[in-house]
């Protein structure tokens, strides 16, 4: 693979979609990221990690970009206890907030950094502790340091002030602290505090039996259990060479296309309440309930959790189940039909909806916005369209984009995206193929490393392990989960601004973004 003017020397893994990965020295890393930047490639994933064992060692950063032939995971190794690497925030903005994390867990840092405020660290941990160094496993520390100020940026002038929203919020979604800087109602700034519910997830990967860690996946954000389970299976499988069936892959897509039909209808109902039409709420919160008793029913779980295993899926499913699956297709088809006709003629919701929270193509394009709102800000990117695995390299599925980039925007992909997904399904359920629903792994004596890369309903899934099967190990040395809400989160503090107050609800839920996806 040629980037920038480098050939290198790639490692294609045995995955189903094309990824590959390389080493690289610390002066073409920088040079690399321009290169993908500049033929329009995107920043997935960056993170760190310790690969050492003992107390003199090295550690490694990655980054796993978008390019043409599929995805690039490149390796930088630091070699140095306190090590440092080249900003990519310059090329790539939504690095900023990854190389902070990567700060507080592994204390490597990027050089010259603009913002090197902690990102995950609240106080839970001893102060110069980091707890993905494997000397802080062991040491297993339990004392929290001090709480200190965050140093948000303020905004001054004559009429502005402050709102604070958060951390704890009414309801029962996760914390997070918004900081408003307005005059009057307008919103000249906004900027979040995340990293309130860090719950050491990607730790506890390397303490668990690897082919039992794919039930810990499935509960990383808990609206995309599928999601996050078939990208943790894929990668695990792609370590250990295994080929899933044709029809337990086709089970897994049934189960991912239902997972996004749910999803967007309570969306669309959340949607409209926030924009005080209680009906849309009504309606589309009973279509979902509908959907997930039936799933509750037919596949074991209202959520499908646990249903993606390592190897395929945990059950099959009989003809009479498969019939009851697509009449549900088109009963819901129908209604949803006719709300979204209710919701495009009603004047008093589209007043709230068109013009509000909007996000440019150009600013969607410099920020890395990425899934469903990117594609409402003219971001035609789709895994199940642009590298379509199995089975989606049989179901020609179709984009869905928008280029206003606002609420409606946002809200008409949802629409079209369901009805997607119910066509999908159908073809699913007439064709899903032979073979049994779950292979068996052997994972490998040696040192070896996979990666999972799955089209969730919210963007991008993406899952990367280091395997220690040296000595009898038999274990996973680094797991890394990447949610889009990564790339998303910092654009949501640009969609708000020049809004007013009343509507943010409105506007973060059009972008519905996950907390304990990133908060991990």
């Amino acid at each position: 693979m040629r980037i920038a003017g480098f050939s290198l020397d790639c490692e294609r893994l045995p995955a189903p979609l094309p990824i590959w990965r390389a080493t690289v020295r610390a002066e073409t890393w920088r040079v690399l990221a321009r290169g993908v930047s500049e033929q329009g490639g995107r920043l997935l994933a960056l993170w760190a990690s310790d690969c050492t064992r003992g107390a003199a060692g090295s550690f490694v950063v990655s980054a796993a970009y978008v390019v043409r032939e599929g995805l690039l995971w490149l390796e930088l190794p630091l070699g140095e206890r306190h090590a440092s690497y080249p900003d990519l925030a310059p090329l790539f903005p939504s690095a900023a907030r990854m190389q902070r994390a990567a700060a507080d867990l592994l204390g490597v840092t990027a050089e010259g950094a603009a913002d090197q405020r902690p990102w995950l660290n609240h106080g839970a941990w001893p102060a110069g502790c980091f707890p993905l160094r494997h000397e802080a496993q062991e040491k297993n520390a339990e004392v929290a340091g001090e709480v200190s100020d965050y140093a948000f940026v303020r905004v001054e002038g004559d009429g502005v002030h402050e709102i604070p929203v958060g951390p704890v919020h009414a309801g029962i979604i996760e914390p997070g602290h918004f900081r408003f800087s307005v005059v009057g109602e307008k919103v000249l700034r906004l900027e979040q505090r995340l990293g309130y519910k860090h719950k050491g997830i990607e730790q506890r990967f390397t303490e668990l039996p690897p082919l039992e860690a794919y039930r810990l996946a499935g509960r990383v954000s808990g609206d995309s259990t599928v999601a996050y389970a078939w990208a943790w299976c894929m990668a695990l499988e792609s370590l250990a060479g295994c080929r899933v069936s044709e029809r337990a892959t086709s089970l897994r897509a049934l189960l991912l296309e239902r997972e996004r039909v749910a999803n967007h209808l309570g969306d669309l109902g959340a949607l409209g309440n926030d924009a005080a039409f209680a009906f849309g709420l009504a309606q589309f919160s009973r279509l979902r309930e509908d959907w997930l008793r039936l799933a509750r029913d037919a596949l074991g779980h209202r959520l499908m959790m646990d249903c993606i295993v390592p190897g395929g899926v945990a059950a099959d499913i009989d003809q009479a189940t498969s019939d009851r699956l697509a009449r549900q297709c088109d009963l819901i088809e129908r209604e949803v039909q006719v709300l979204r006709q209710i919701y495009d003629e009603h004047a008093g919701l589209q007043d709230r909806f068109m013009t509000t929270g909007r996000v440019t193509p150009e600013l969607a394009a410099c920020l890395g916005l990425t899934g469903l709102a990117g594609r409402a800000s003219g971001q035609a990117t789709d895994l199940r369209c642009d590298q379509p695995w199995p089975p989606y390299d049989r179901l020609a599925v179709k984009i869905s984009t928008q280029r206003n980039g606002d609420v409606a925007a946002r809200v008409a992909v949802r629409f079209d995206e369901i009805q997607e997904s119910l066509r999908l399904l159908r073809l699913l359920l007439a064709q899903l193929g032979e073979g049994e629903t779950r292979s068996a792994l052997r994972l490998p004596p040696k040192t070896a490393c996979g990666a999972g890369w799955v089209e969730g309903w919210r963007g991008e899934i993406f899952v990367a392990l280091l395997w220690d099967g040296e000595g009898g190990a038999n274990a996973i040395r680094r797991c890394h989960l990447h949610d889009p809400s990564w790339q998303n989160w910092p654009v949501l503090e640009h969609a708000v601004i020049g809004n007013i107050v009343p509507d943010f609800p409105l506007i973060n839920k059009s972008f519905n973004l996950s907390y304990a996806g990133h908060d991990l």
